[in-house]
Formats: C-alpha cells, sequence, structure tokens
C-alpha cells in the first residue's frame, strides 16, 4: 500500500491585513476620545517691567480665606466650615460701609484665596465654588431687584449684565501655595 501524502488546505491570509487595517481605521474614526476640560480661569496678564505699582488695598477690604494641609478652613482667623463660606462672603462683600470690619463697598471688596501644598483638591475647589457662589447670589439679588430676572437671564453681554457685574465684580485673588503654614 502505498502512503499518498495530502496537502492540507490553507487559508489565503493576503487580504487579512487589509481587513485588520480597515477595522483598525473604522474604530479611529468612529470612536470619541473624552478629554479633560479642567477648570475655566482667567489668568493675569504678564506683568510689564514699567508698568506702576498697583493701587494699596486697605486691610478692611481684603477677606482673608486660608486652607491648610488638614483641610481647615481658616476666615478672617477664625475657624469655619466650607458650608457656611457663601453667607459670610455675601456678607462681606455687601457690606457697603456698615460694619467697619468688612468692607467698605463691593467694588473695593477683594476675596484672598491661599492653600496648602497639601491641600486636597476636591476641598479647594469646593472653597472656590463657594466664593463664586457668593458672587451669583449677589448678583442674583442685584439683578431680581432691578430688572425682574436672575443676572444669567439678562443675557451673555447685554447692557444689564454689564452692569450687575459692575456693581458687583468677582475679585478673588489666588496666592501661590506654600508647603505646610500652620493654621493653628
Amino acid at each position: 500500500m502505498a502512503r499518498t501524502s495530502r496537502k492540507l488546505p490553507e487559508i489565503n491570509a493576503g487580504s487579512m491585513a487589509d481587513i485588520a487595517f480597515l477595522l483598525l481605521i473604522f474604530f479611529l474614526v468612529t470612536t470619541s476620545i473624552d478629554s479633560d476640560k479642567g477648570i475655566p480661569i482667567k489668568l493675569p496678564p504678564k506683568l510689564d517691567e514699567n508698568q506702576p505699582d498697583p493701587p494699596t488695598i486697605k486691610a478692611r477690604n481684603i477677606y482673608e480665606v486660608l486652607i491648610n494641609a488638614n483641610n481647615q478652613l481658616l476666615v478672617e482667623n477664625n475657624w469655619m466650615n466650607i458650608v457656611d463660606l457663601t453667607e459670610s462672603t455675601k456678607k462681606f462683600i455687601s457690606n457697603n460701609g456698615v460694619d467697619e470690619n468688612l468692607s467698605e463697598n463691593p467694588d473695593k471688596a477683594v476675596i484672598s484665596l491661599k492653600n496648602d501644598k497639601g491641600t486636597s483638591y476636591g476641598v479647594y475647589i469646593m472653597v472656590q465654588n463657594e466664593l463664586k457662589r457668593a458672587y451669583n447670589e449677589l448678583r442674583d439679588e442685584y439683578a431680581l431687584n432691578q430688572y425682574g430676572s436672575t443676572y444669567a437671564e439678562l443675557g451673555k453681554g447685554s447692557k444689564q449684565q454689564q452692569e450687575v457685574a459692575k456693581k458687583y465684580p468677582q475679585k478673588i485673588s489666588e496666592a501661590e501655595p506654600e508647603n505646610a503654614f500652620d493654621l493653628k
């Protein structure tokens, strides 16, 4: 008996590379890649050497907010919970010279935010949000009294919205974080 050798059938793999390439292109085109947007903050312009010194600000017009490495909040040398920050900030900004320990008026009020390098990002963002909420609530209250609409409803860039923003300008100064400043 003679043995016959049979050839095993082969699959033509010549077009496999083309198919894999087409699938790769298809998935690259149809897949959306999420990108982190970050926090939209307008940075100050680069200082010019010939620029005059900034005007001095009275101590009563500066609202000092400090966050230490333990995520504790010290506002105007008093310990405070984050949930109380919005109301105390609104009181400071809208004082209009009534209390001599608070700002003279909203235009002169400056919020100074300073944190430690060990401060958690979440707490930093929460504090920043509360400070911005204070301005937003004051703007909404003023817009409702003057125009019967909230600040956002006035229309972006409208004359009325510009007037409200001028009445309550958002002045939040953020200082460079330091290593382990002690708030005890």
